[in-house]
């Protein structure tokens, strides 16, 4: 399996930062093209690599961390977006539940990638919190996942234990997944909650 993440902000980067940790090689891309990308990385070209969108879109998983509305331009990167595994890290906050048709916004954005297999995670914490070793005293810090496909939970789940964090599944997005789903101007319950699971 190879690993993309689309967008070089806080989140992006914070992110990256445990496919670094971990030794996970990993493409990142954004919207300023390859080379604004390799500025950021810096000295991580052994694990990580600057990718344009279009590049990053072939990967067999794709981290979404862009603005909540940027991804219908990285949905336009893509002619088929079926069996790839989009992890959606982006918020919808101030966007008016008109706006988004009275769905949770990941509704969208599976839309938006016809036939890809989309698990919302990671969008809980703030990069701060997503760039620190996962692995504490305390326990694992908890990743929240949800999807309407199990078989795809599974193997972000996965991907999310080599990363350091416990998953937890939170089921369907219209379900559980709505307690991480911010919308209008008001975050969801599970948001900046920073949970840890202790390991057996």
């Amino acid at each position: 399996m190879n690993y993309s993440i689309i967008g070089s902000g806080s989140v992006g980067m914070a992110l990256a930062s445990q496919f670094v940790r971990h030794g996970i090689s990993a493409g990142v891309a954004n919207s300023r093209g390859r080379d604004a990308v390799a500025a950021v990385l810096g000295g991580h070209g052994e694990v990580l690599h600057a990718l344009t969108i279009e590049e990053a879109v072939k990967a067999d998983f794709i981290i979404l961390a862009v603005p909540f509305w940027a991804h219908r331009d990285v949905a336009k990167a893509a002619i088929d977006w079926k069996g790839k595994i989009i992890i959606d890290v982006t918020n919808a906050y101030g966007v008016p539940l008109s706006d988004l048709g009275n769905e949770p916004s990941s509704s969208l954005v599976a839309k938006a990638m016809l036939g890809a297999r989309l698990v919302k995670a990671f969008n809980h914490l703030p990069a701060g919190v997503l760039a620190q070793d996962p692995k504490t005293a305390e326990g694992r810090r908890v990743v929240f996942l949800s999807s309407d496909d199990e078989g795809a939970t599974s193997e972000v789940a996965n991907l999310v234990r080599r990363l350091g964090f416990a998953p937890v599944s939170l089921g369907k997005i219209a379900e559980g997944g709505r307690l991480v789903q911010a919308q209008d101007k008001s975050w969801a319950p599970l948001i900046f909650q920073d949970f840890f699971k202790k390991e057996v």
